[in-house]
């Protein structure tokens, strides 16, 4: 699959990345949920390259695993656009 068809399954917004926090502000999509004890849920945002990085892994493990690979399921609406490196 396409880095930009990786990329389109994802919904990008604004945030900072829990890898890089050092970049600021820059687009991220939500890849999970830490739920510490009686403190509410906190989303866990992921830059592109992150997010690319954590496919690529993935794809590899699913293939040592099973010798195919399936793309992460669209995580939420089809209006976001995948973004564009800077």
């Amino acid at each position: 699959m396409e880095r930009l068809q990786i990329l389109a399954r994802y919904d990008w917004a604004d945030g900072c990345c829990f890898r890089h926090p050092s970049k600021g502000e820059v687009p991220t999509a939500p890849v999970g949920l830490v739920l510490p004890p009686g403190n509410g849920g906190h989303e866990v945002r992921a830059c592109v390259g992150c997010v690319i990085a954590m496919e690529d892994m993935k794809r590899e493990s699913s293939r040592r695993a099973t010798g195919n690979c399936q793309p992460t399921e669209r995580r939420s609406s089809p209006s976001s656009a995948p973004p564009r490196e800077v």
